[in-house]
C-alpha cells in the first residue's frame, strides 16, 4: 500500500488555516461518496464497516497509520465530525491514543537498543499521530461544548456537566473525560521520551512539543473541564514535563499570561500549575518570569476581566508558594501604583500573605524583620487608599494576621488606631470590617501574659500604679551617693596615687588590710545592689507592658463611641457587626461596652418589614440571651434560674425611660418566643414578694419593672400573683418606697391588655367591680400622703390602672377627687407632716393628731427641738403640696375620661356589629322570627346588653340614644364638649375655673410646685373641650411664653400639640407661638417643641406656612440631639411631595434675614436642604426664582448667599451663570 507523504509543518498550515479545505484523495470510497451528503456519516453501521479494518491494523503495528487509506479516512472523519455519532468519535479517539501509546513503546524500546535507523520513521509516526491527537481532542471539545450548551447542567457534584457519558447510552452520549485522561498519560508517556535523539533541531522539538500542548491548552480552556480535579491535574503534569524537559517554557510564560487575561476561570488553576512545577519539578523560573511579566503589564481602564484575573491568580499563587512571590514582591510593588483597584486589592492581600509566611517561618533574622516591617508599612499606608475595596481588603488582611501565632504587638497598637479611625470612613464596607477588626483584637490580644484576658481599664490603672510605686521606692534618692558615683571616686582617687608617689606604697597595701568580715560585707553589698538592678529592670518591663496595655485599652475605649454611632446605621451587617463587637467588649470587660450594650436595645424597633430587619431583631436577641440568658452549663436548673433572673433585674439599674420601654418590647418579644422559663418567673416574684429577709429597693423594683414586662407578652403572669402585689407593692413596701408602688400600678394595668396586644391575647379580661381588693388598694395608693415628686408617678399610674381594671372607673376616681380635696379644702387647723419630713415614732405619749393616721404612729416633737418659728409657712407648703397634688389627679382623671368615652364608643360599635351579625344569621335560619321582631324584643335585647360586662356609659347611651352610630357618637361628643366640665352635676366643671384662676394669678399663688401643677391640669382640662380650650388658650400661650419653668414651657409645647389634634381649627392660628419656641433658651424646651412640631408636620396636623425656617435653623444647633432631630425630620419632610422643594424659597429667605448666623452655618444648612432637591426641573425652577433676588440684593452678604446656592443647583443656564460671574454691584443712590 501506498505510505503517505506527511510533511508536518504542511499539515499544521492547512490544518491552522481551515481543517476542512485539507485534501483527502486515498480516503475509503464509501467515505467519499457521503462528501455531498455529510448527514449520512451519522450512521453507525456504515463508519464501523470503514473504522473496524482500521482499528485491526493499528492495533496490529502502529505503522499501518502511515498508509494512505488509512490516512486519508481518519482526516476525512475527523473533518465532519459535527456529523459523526458520539460512538464514531470515541472509537476513533480510542483508535489514535492506543496507537500512540503503542508507538511510544516501540520507540522507547528503540532507543534503548540504539537502533538508529529506524528514527527518522519514527519522527514521522510521533507527528502523525501528534497531528491526529491535537485534531481528535479539538473535535471532542468542539462536541462537548455543544453539548453543556444545549443541555441544562444539573446542579450536583461528581462528573463534568454536560459531557458524554462513558458507554454510548440512548442518546448517543458518552463521557469523553475517561478517554481524554488515558489520551494525556499517553502524552507524559511520549514526553518521557528521550526525543533529543528523534528531533534533531530545536524547532522540529518545539512543532512536536507543541502538538501535544496546544491541546492540553485547549482542555483548558473549558471551565467544567479545569473543574474535574482529575483532568486538570493530568493537563499540569504534561505542562510540566513539556517545561522541565523539552523547552517549553518560554511558550507556557506566553500562553499563561494570555489565558489569564481571556479566562477568569483559570486564575487559580495557574497559580497551582506554577506551584506545582516549583515544588514537585524544581522548576521556579516561570513562575518568576510571569510575576516579572505581570509587574511590567499595564492594563486598560475599560479593562475589568484582565486585572481581576491577574489578580486571584496572585493572590492564590502567594498563598500556595510564598516563597516564589517573595522573590518577585519589589516587583510586583509597582502595580500598587497601578489605576486598577483589583490589583492594588490583590497586591494587598499578596502581602498579608507574605507576612503570615514570614512569620511561620523558621528563620529569625534581621533581613526577616526588615521585610516584615516593609510589609506593614506598606499595609498601614493602604489603609488610606482612595478605593474603598482596598480599604475593606487592608482590614481583612490584617483581621487574617491576628489570627496568627505571632502576635505583632508594636503593630498590632497602630492597627488599632488606624481601625479606629476607619470607623469614620464614608463607606459602610470598610466601617464594618473595621468593626470586625477591632473584636478580632480584642479576641487575639497579648496581654494575657500575667493577669488572664480581662481588659478592664480600672484593673491595668492600679497594677500600673503600684508598679511606679514599687519602682520609686527601689530607686535610691536624687541626692544620695549611687554605684556610678563610687566607681567614679575609684577613679579619681587612682590618678592622686600616680601623681602623688610619696604614699603610693600604703595604698597598694589597703587591700590586704580588709578583714574577712569586710570581704563579706562587700560581697553583700555587691549582690544587693545587682538583685535590686534586676528588680528594676523587671519592673520597668512589667510598666512598659501594663502601659501598652493601657494604650491599647484607650483605643478600644475611644473607638467604642463611634461604635454606638453606629448601631443606628442604615447597613443593617454593619449593625450586626457593631452588635458582635459589643459582645466580644463585654467579654473582657471593657467597660465602655456596657454602654453599646444598653444602646443596643434601641434596635429591638427596627423595622421588621425585610429580612434585614427581622434578622437585626433575631441577632439583637440572640446577642441578649448570650449575655444575659444563658447561665453557664455547670450551672444546676435552680441555679440557672437565679442567674438570669439577677441579670434580667439587673437590667433595669440606671436605664432612662427610653431604655426602659426598648427593654419592656424586647422582654415581651423573648416571652411570646418562649425564651424565658417559668422558673425564672417564679423567682423574680420570689425577689419582689420576699418579706422576711432585707432587700435592696432597687432589687425588689427590678423585679417587678421585669414582670410588668413580661406581661404584656403573658397577663396570666400579673394575674395569678395579685396577692402578693396587694401586700408588697401596694402595700407597706409600697408606701415606704413610692418608685415600688408606681411600678406595680403599672404590672396591675397590664392584667388588661389594650391595642394591639388585646388582639393578640387570648384570654378575655372581664373588669373589676370597684369593691373589689385590688381596686380599693389603687384608690389608697393615691392618699399616700407624701412631699415626694414621685408621688405624682405613682398616682398616674395607679389612675391608669384603675381606668385599665375597673368596671366603672369614673365612680371610684370621683370618690378618689372628693376625698383628695376635702382632705385639701376642710377647716382642720393643721395637716398631719409628712413621712419623709418629720420622723414618725411609735411613743406611747404621743397622740395622733389625726384620725387617719395609723395608731402608736404620730409627729413627735422631741424636748430638745423648739417649735418651728413660723407654724404657718409649714402649714401654708403642706396646703400647697396637697393643692397641687388634687389638681394633679384632676387633670389625669380628665384625660383618661376622654380615653375612657372613646373605649366606650368602639366597645357600642362592635357590640352592634355582633348583633347585626347574629341578627343576619338568625334570619338566614328563620325568616319567621324576622317578620315577627318587634319593637319589645329590641328593648329586650338592650336589656340583655346591660348585662354584659361592659362600661356603663355603654349600657346607658345604647338605651338611650337610640341604636345607630352616629347618634352615639353625637352623645359622646356632646358629654366631652358640655358636660364634663359644664354640666351642672359634674366633679370636674368644679376644678374648671379654679385652675384658670390659679395659673392667672401667678403672683398670688407663686408656689413653682403649684403652678407647674396647675398648668399641666389647665392643659389637660382644655383637651376635652374646645369651649374651655378657646376660652384659656390666650392664658396658656403667655405661660408658655414666659414662665420662667423650663418644664412648664415644655408641658405647655406638648399641651398645644395635643390640642392642635384636637382641635385644630383653634390652634391653626396660633402656631407661630409654637415656631418661636424653637429659639428658647432651655435646651429641652427647644427639643421638646421640635419633636412636636416633627409629629404635627409630618402626621399633617398642622399646614406649614413659611416658619420652616425656624427648623432649618436647628440643624445648626450647638445640642447635637437636636441637630440630629432636625436632619431626621427633614429626610422625612423629603419623602412628602416634594416638600423641601416647595418650601425652600421661604426657608431660605428667613435664614439669609438672619443676621445672626453666621455664613458657614448658612452655607451647611443650605447645601444640606439642597440635596434633597433631585430632579433636574425643580432645580431649573429653584434656580430661576434665586436668581431674580440677585438683582434685588442690598448687601453683599445676601448676594453670596444667593450666589452660593445658585452654585449647588444644577440648573445648566448661561444667563444665570453669566449673572453670577459678573459678582455684586453697588448702586450709588442719587444725590
Amino acid at each position: 500500500m501506498d505510505s503517505v507523504n506527511f510533511d508536518i509543518n504542511d499539515a499544521l498550515k492547512h490544518y491552522m488555516s481551515d481543517p476542512a479545505g485539507i485534501p483527502t484523495p486515498e480516503a475509503d470510497g464509501a467515505l467519499l461518496d457521503c462528501e455531498n451528503d455529510p448527514e449520512s456519516l451519522a450512521d453507525n453501521g456504515a463508519i464501523n464497516s470503514i473504522l473496524n479494518p482500521i482499528v485491526d491494523a493499528v492495533a496490529e503495528n502502529p505503522d499501518a497509520i502511515t498508509r494512505s487509506q488509512i490516512f486519508d479516512s481518519l482526516q476525512f472523519l475527523l473533518k465532519y465530525t459535527s456529523f459523526l455519532s458520539a460512538h464514531a468519535l470515541s472509537k476513533i479517539f480510542d483508535l489514535i491514543t492506543s496507537g500512540l501509546a503503542a508507538e511510544a513503546d516501540v520507540i522507547h524500546h528503540d532507543l534503548e537498543s540504539d537502533e538508529q535507523e529506524l528514527l527518522t520513521h519514527h519522527k514521522q509516526l510521533l507527528e502523525i499521530y501528534g497531528f491526529l491527537l491535537q485534531w481528535t481532542i479539538a473535535a471532542v471539545e468542539t462536541k462537548a461544548a455543544e453539548k453543556s450548551s444545549t443541555t441544562v447542567p444539573a446542579r450536583g457534584r461528581g462528573k463534568p456537566k454536560g459531557k458524554k457519558d462513558a458507554g454510548a447510552s440512548k442518546d448517543g452520549s458518552w463521557d469523553s473525560s475517561t478517554q481524554l485522561e488515558t489520551a494525556l498519560n499517553t502524552m507524559c508517556k511520549v514526553l518521557r521520551l528521550k526525543l533529543g535523539k528523534i528531533f534533531l533541531t530545536t524547532s522540529e522539538r518545539d512543532t512536536f512539543i507543541g502538538l501535544l500542548t496546544r491541546p492540553v491548552y485547549m482542555i483548558l480552556e473549558s471551565e467544567q473541564r479545569v473543574k474535574n480535579t482529575s483532568i486538570r491535574m493530568h493537563t499540569f503534569k504534561v505542562l510540566c514535563i513539556a517545561v522541565k524537559h523539552h523547552g517549553h517554557g518560554y511558550a507556557a510564560q506566553i500562553s499563561i499570561v494570555q489565558n489569564l487575561t481571556y479566562f477568569e476561570h483559570l486564575s487559580e488553576p495557574m497559580a497551582e500549575f506554577l506551584h506545582i512545577l516549583a515544588e514537585q519539578y524544581d522548576y521556579p523560573q516561570l513562575a518568576d518570569e510571569i510575576l516579572r511579566e505581570l509587574s511590567n503589564k499595564e492594563f486598560n481602564s475599560n479593562d475589568t476581566k484582565g486585572p481581576k484575573s491577574v489578580s486571584s491568580f496572585m493572590v492564590k499563587l502567594s498563598e500556595l508558594a510564598p516563597r516564589l512571590v517573595i522573590k518577585q514582591v519589589t516587583l510586583l510593588a509597582k502595580q500598587l501604583d497601578s489605576e486598577s483597584y483589583t490589583l492594588r486589592s490583590a497586591l494587598i492581600e499578596v502581602f498579608g500573605n507574605m507576612l503570615a509566611h514570614l512569620s511561620k517561618s523558621d528563620e529569625r533574622g534581621e533581613n526577616q524583620k526588615t521585610q516584615m516591617n516593609a510589609f506593614f508599612d506598606v499595609l498601614e499606608e493602604r489603609f488610606l487608599d482612595i478605593n474603598p475595596y482596598c480599604r475593606c481588603r487592608t482590614i481583612q488582611v490584617y483581621v487574617k494576621l491576628c489570627e496568627l501565632e505571632q502576635k505583632f504587638p508594636k503593630r498590632r497598637q497602630k492597627a488599632a488606631e488606624l481601625a479606629c479611625r476607619s470607623l469614620e470612613d464614608k463607606s459602610s464596607h470598610v466601617r464594618r470590617n473595621a468593626i470586625k477588626l477591632l473584636g478580632t483584637l480584642i479576641r487575639t490580644h497579648p496581654f494575657t501574659a500575667l493577669h488572664g484576658a480581662q481588659l478592664a481599664r480600672k484593673d491595668w490603672q492600679e497594677r500600673l500604679d503600684k508598679v511606679e510605686a514599687e519602682l520609686n521606692a527601689l530607686k535610691p534618692p536624687a541626692d544620695a551617693p549611687g554605684l556610678g558615683e563610687d566607681r567614679a571616686n575609684a577613679t579619681v582617687d587612682a590618678e592622686l596615687l600616680d601623681e602623688a608617689t610619696q604614699i603610693e606604697s600604703p595604698q597598694k597595701q589597703r587591700p590586704a588590710e580588709m578583714t574577712d568580715e569586710e570581704k563579706i560585707a562587700a560581697i553583700r553589698k555587691a549582690q544587693e545592689e545587682a538583685a535590686t538592678s534586676e528588680a528594676i529592670e523587671k519592673l520597668t518591663l512589667t510598666k512598659r507592658y501594663y502601659t501598652e496595655a493601657l494604650k491599647f485599652i484607650d483605643v478600644l475605649h475611644e473607638s467604642t463611641g463611634t461604635v454606638c454611632q453606629l448601631l443606628g446605621s442604615r447597613n443593617k451587617s454593619e449593625v450586626i457587626e457593631a452588635m458582635d463587637y459589643f459582645e466580644i467588649g463585654d467579654a473582657y470587660n471593657i467597660e465602655q461596652n456596657k454602654v453599646g450594650i444598653r444602646r443596643m436595645l434601641r434596635l429591638i424597633w427596627t423595622k421588621g418589614n425585610s429580612d434585614e430587619g427581622k434578622g437585626v431583631q433575631t441577632h439583637l436577641i440572640e446577642c441578649y440571651k448570650r449575655l444575659f440568658f444563658e447561665a453557664p452549663d455547670t450551672f444546676s436548673p435552680n441555679d440557672a434560674a437565679n442567674y438570669i433572673a439577677r441579670n434580667m433585674i439587673s437590667l433595669t439599674f440606671g436605664a432612662t425611660p427610653a431604655e426602659l420601654t426598648s427593654l419592656e418590647q424586647l422582654l415581651s418579644t423573648m416571652m411570646k418566643g418562649g425564651m424565658i422559663p417559668d422558673m425564672v418567673v417564679a423567682k423574680l416574684w420570689q425577689v419582689y414578694g420576699v418579706q422576711k429577709r432585707e432587700i435592696s429597693r432597687t432589687q425588689r423594683r427590678g423585679a417587678i419593672i421585669v414582670l410588668g414586662m413580661l406581661a404584656t407578652a403573658s397577663p396570666e403572669i400579673v394575674v395569678g400573683e395579685m396577692e402578693t402585689m396587694l401586700r408588697t407593692g401596694l402595700g407597706a413596701h409600697g408606701r415606704a418606697d413610692l418608685q415600688l408602688a408606681k411600678y406595680t400600678c403599672v404590672a396591675l394595668r397590664r392584667i388588661n391588655p389594650t391595642g394591639r396586644q388585646a388582639k393578640e391575647s387570648t384570654v378575655k379580661f372581664s373588669r373589676l367591680p370597684n369593691d373589689h381588693a385590688v381596686l380599693a388598694k389603687l384608690a389608697a395608693i393615691t392618699e399616700v400622703p407624701s412631699e415626694s415628686k414621685e408621688w405624682y408617678g405613682v398616682a398616674e399610674q395607679a389612675i391608669n390602672a384603675i381606668y385599665a381594671i375597673s368596671r366603672h372607673p369614673d365612680v371610684l376616681c370621683s370618690e378618689i377627687i372628693r376625698r383628695k380635696a376635702r382632705a385639701v379644702f376642710s377647716q382642720q387647723a393643721s395637716r398631719p407632716s409628712t413621712r419623709d419630713e418629720t420622723r414618725s415614732v411609735p411613743s406611747p405619749a404621743a397622740t395622733p393628731e389625726n384620725d387617719g393616721e395609723e395608731a402608736g404612729e404620730a409627729t413627735v416633737i422631741g424636748p430638745s427641738q423648739q417649735p418651728p418659728a413660723s407654724p404657718t409657712k409649714k402649714q401654708k407648703k403642706d396646703n400647697t403640696v396637697a393643692l397641687s397634688q388634687l389638681l394633679f389627679v384632676v387633670g389625669h382623671v380628665a384625660i383618661k375620661q376622654i380615653v375612657h368615652l372613646e373605649l366606650c364608643e368602639q366597645d357600642f360599635k362592635r357590640r352592634k356589629q355582633e348583633k347585626e351579625r347574629t341578627t343576619a344569621a338568625a334570619k338566614e335560619q328563620s325568616s319567621l322570627s324576622a317578620s315577627t321582631m318587634s319593637t319589645g324584643s329590641r328593648k329586650a335585647s338592650a336589656q340583655m346588653k346591660d348585662k354584659t360586662p361592659a362600661p356603663e356609659e355603654g349600657d346607658e347611651l345604647d338605651l338611650i340614644g337610640g341604636t345607630t352610630e352616629d347618634d352615639f357618637t353625637e352623645a359622646m361628643a356632646h358629654i366631652r364638649e358640655r358636660e364634663l366640665l359644664y354640666g351642672p352635676s359634674s366633679l370636674l366643671a368644679m376644678f374648671g375655673p379654679m385652675v384658670s384662676e390659679i395659673c392667672a394669678n401667678n403672683t398670688t399663688y407663686k408656689d413653682k410646685g403649684l403652678q407647674a401643677q396647675a398648668t399641666l391640669c389647665l392643659a389637660k382640662l382644655m383637651c376635652v373641650s374646645s369651649e374651655y380650650c378657646e376660652a384659656n388658650l390666650p392664658l396658656l400661650i403667655t405661660i408658655m411664653e414666659r414662665s420662667t419653668d423650663a418644664t412648664v414651657r415644655s408641658n405647655a409645647v406638648i399641651a398645644l400639640g395635643d390640642m392642635a389634634v384636637c382641635f385644630n381649627h383653634l390652634i391653626d392660628e396660633n402656631t407661630d407661638f409654637l415656631y418661636r419656641r424653637l429659639a428658647d433658651p432651655d435646651p429641652s424646651v427647644k427639643r421638646t417643641c421640635l419633636m412636636t412640631l416633627t409629629f404635627l408636620i409630618l402626621a399633617g396636623q398642622v399646614k406649614v406656612k413659611g416658619q420652616l425656617g425656624e427648623m432649618a435653623k436647628c440643624l445648626e444647633d450647638e445640642d447635637k440631639r437636636i441637630a440630629d432631630l432636625a436632619r431626621m425630620f427633614f429626610t422625612e419632610l423629603s419623602t412628602k411631595d416634594n416638600a423641601v422643594y416647595n418650601h425652600f424659597v421661604d426657608m431660605f429667605s428667613l435664614l439669609s434675614a438672619d443676621k445672626r448666623m453666621e455664613e458657614e452655618s448658612f452655607r451647611r444648612i443650605v447645601r444640606f436642604l439642597l440635596g434633597f432637591v433631585e430632579k433636574d426641573k425643580h432645580a431649573k425652577q429653584l434656580a430661576e426664582k434665586l436668581a431674580a433676588r440677585l438683582a434685588r440684593c442690598d448687601t453683599e452678604r445676601q448676594w453670596n448667599d444667593v450666589a452660593f446656592a445658585l452654585g449647588l443647583l444644577q440648573h445648566k443656564n448661561e444667563d444665570i451663570i453669566k449673572l453670577v460671574s459678573e459678582g455684586f454691584r453697588m448702586v450709588p443712590a442719587a444725590a
